[in-house]
């Protein structure tokens, strides 16, 4: 071996079984891959495409409400119910159009007996076709509006004291109601937002990317989300890279879609998402928690035989894991790459003894 101090100082004797015991692992320097790791801040927020706002399609009072903020919903449970006039006029206008289907088929099954019985002219037979025809398009088109606005056949059928103004308002989308805008008692219109739903089973991390990085964040590329507040950390992809700068922020919009299934990802919660720039292979490289201060420079503690040496090191890039060995480390040198602080301890002992 070949020593770079003259002086036993930077050398300690430590044989494989208290290397051992101290915690100390040794591994071989040698090639690695260094990556360039962009951090960019962002926020967790809804995912858009899973949320859903809810609104009556028809002018009425709340006479019911059944769902509240937080509550867990799911698609086609009842949120609201709501008296309306309107409903009432196209259930009115549903029972007219029926009766009127039901005596234009009746006249019909008559004239078509009495024509093929050569009783009546054939005339008299095709009109009454024609009304039926028409008074069919009349009740469809009816029942066709109450059908849009989400009620079920048995609902538009359906009559009674109540029966004609009841109207049901049901979730669109399994998930969770974030937002709630009415009260028993008040009127409602038509185009208002009475509820918001979120379907919490995927959010968005919603990233600000400035033009110097834009270059580094690519469509599908896989990235790793931390939450410092929560000491979590999941992977996902970028899903949505924006092609405008903002005019005020200077700043794109990128997302990256995050599954959710213990609902632990809360929109709102500031998240830091780590990205891969560039990776590039080095001859040399050891592990981080290998490099110490020592006689104001770097070190690495490498093994020769029973003893570890302090090594002066020149330094490179760096990933936060792996660091590259510019000089003062050759490929192949067992090294000390967990605990080195031991040693480093160990040499200020001796140090101090050997001061005394």
């Amino acid at each position: 071996y070949q020593w770079d101090y003259e002086q036993s100082e930077g050398r300690v004797r430590m044989d494989e079984e208290k290397a051992k015991i101290a915690g100390i692992e040794v591994r071989t320097a040698g090639p690695a891959k260094i990556r360039s790791i962009l951090q960019i801040q962002g926020e967790i927020q809804f995912n858009q495409d899973r949320l859903a706002h809810v609104v009556p399609r028809l002018a009425g009072v709340v006479i019911r409400v059944a769902k509240n903020l937080g509550d867990q919903v799911k698609k086609g449970e009842l949120l609201a119910v709501l008296e309306s006039q309107a409903l009432a006029d196209l259930k009115s206008e549903h029972l007219a159009t029926q009766t009127r289907l039901e005596l234009a088929r009746g006249t019909f099954e008559r004239e078509k007996r009495l024509w093929e019985e050569k009783i009546s002219a054939q005339q008299d037979y095709l009109a009454s076709r024609q009304a039926v025809v028409e008074a069919e398009i009349a009740h469809r088109n009816v029942e066709e509006k109450l059908l849009a606005l989400g009620l079920t056949h048995q609902a538009v059928m359906r009559s009674g004291s109540d029966g004609l103004t009841r109207y049901e308002v049901r979730a669109p989308i399994d998930g969770v109601v974030t937002e709630k805008h009415l009260a028993t008692g008040e009127a409602v219109k038509e185009d208002a937002s009475i509820f918001t739903i979120a379907d919490l089973s995927t959010v968005w991390a919603e990233l600000t990317i400035y033009p110097k990085d834009l270059n580094s964040v690519k469509l599908g590329q896989k990235v790793t989300v931390r939450a410092s507040a929560l000491n979590a950390e999941a992977e996902g992809r970028v899903a949505y890279v924006g092609s405008l700068i903002g005019e005020q922020t200077r700043s794109a919009k990128a997302r990256v879609t995050l599954p959710n299934p213990e609902r632990s990802w809360r929109p709102g919660l500031f998240v830091t998402v780590e990205l891969v720039q560039d990776e590039t292979e080095v001859p040399v490289a050891v592990s981080v928690d290998a490099i110490q201060t020592y006689r104001d420079g770097k070190v690495v503690f490498g093994r020769f035989g029973d003893v570890f040496e302090a090594r002066p090191v020149e330094l490179g890039r760096s990933d936060g894991k792996t660091v590259e060995v510019l000089s003062g480390l050759a490929p192949g040198t067992p090294y000390a790459a967990t605990n080195s602080f031991v040693l480093k301890a160990d040499l200020g002992k001796a140090g101090a003894s050997h001061d005394h």
